[in-house]
């Protein structure tokens, strides 16, 4: 009986095709992010590994799981907590579970855009508190969404459909920076390429959708935060380390930019200090894809990976 080891509780929807299977399927039962140490010792004798983001799978932890590992699959969409490398030379499957989470992470990105702008958050604390007494004229002034200009960096899967709805439901302007141009989409919502520091110094409006590689780390730094306008709202539903968290803590509370809305952090799960003081941000724990549509559709995806690789055959969502 092939057995698989899953880091921690998801939806049934997976596990449960799994064990149709055959598959025998053990959970870690504490829940939690497991330490290297720990993650080595539970995954050993294992022919299946069903991890997360939060998992750091490396040359060393694939070693420690046997020669019988056949297969990592990621649930999520990024795998930059794997290292493929190690995992190729080891002759074992990576996979992962994209474009289920295209429509929520776009969903959450324009969710923290409007919290943002509408100060959303700073309001209903305002009025939990007890301090709303009166119509204020002044109260909580913000940016008008409608017409706009908004800045996609990254051109994937997410990034396009936060652009169907930036430019079909708020009638924005789109301009766009990726690695190469696309015309068809250009031709398609009416938008516009350009490099990096264009596209920060003319939005007003900007969102993160870029995978976390070596050329990303940092992305947006000091450098690029002074480029954008003060009026700027900056967000990032992307991977935390693209922006530098120090240099957006210092733009935030000089008012460089007007604003910020994270999904993701740097050092994940801990914050850089001072952002979560900030009165113009809005944070939320990396739950971008947290529909229950997504997450089943990711656990099922995973599953069938899996069994594809436990079965002799290529995982349909492999990563090479």
């Amino acid at each position: 009986m092939a057995k698989v080891y899953v880091t921690r509780s998801i939806s049934e929807d997976g596990i449960e095709l799994l064990k149709k299977k055959g598959f025998q399927v053990d959970i870690n039962p504490e829940n939690k992010v497991l330490s290297k140490d720990e993650l080595k010792k539970s995954i050993a004798g294992y022919d299946g590994l069903l991890c997360l983001l939060t998992d750091k799978i490396d040359g060393e932890v694939l070693d420690a799981a046997g020669k019988q590992l056949k297969i990592v699959a990621n649930y999520a969409v990024g795998y930059d907590n794997i290292d493929v490398r190690a995992a190729n030379e080891r002759k074992i499957f990576v996979s992962n579970t994209p474009g289920v989470l295209t429509e929520a992470v776009a969903e959450h990105t324009f969710a923290l855009l409007m919290a943002v702008a509408k100060r959303i958050a700073e309001a209903d604390k305002f009025v939990r508190n007890g301090k709303y007494t009166q119509w204020e004229p002044k109260g909580f002034l913000g940016p008008q969404i409608w017409g706009k200009t908004i800045g996609i960096v990254g051109l994937g899967r997410i990034g396009s459909f936060v652009t169907q709805i930036a430019h079909g439901g708020f009638n924005m302007e789109v301009l766009y920076y990726d690695v190469k141009k696309n015309e068809e989409f250009e031709m398609r919502f009416s938008a516009k390429y350009k490099n990096l520091p264009g596209l920060l110094g003319q939005s007003d409006f900007v969102t993160i959708h870029v995978p976390l590689l070596p050329e990303t780390h940092h992305l947006i730094g000091a450098k690029e935060l002074g480029t954008m306008k003060q009026t700027a709202i900056l967000i990032n539903t992307s991977r935390g380390p693209v922006i530098d968290e120090v240099a957006l803590v210092e733009a935030l509370k000089s008012k460089k930019i007007a604003g910020a809305g994270l999904d993701v952090y740097e050092h994940e799960p801990d914050l850089t200090p001072g952002l979560s003081e900030l009165p113009n941000v809005v944070l939320t724990p990396h739950t971008a894809s947290a529909t229950n549509e997504a997450r089943s559709a990711m656990s099922r995806i995973a599953a069938e990976n899996i069994i594809a690789a436990l079965e002799g055959k290529q995982p349909p969502n492999l990563v090479k």
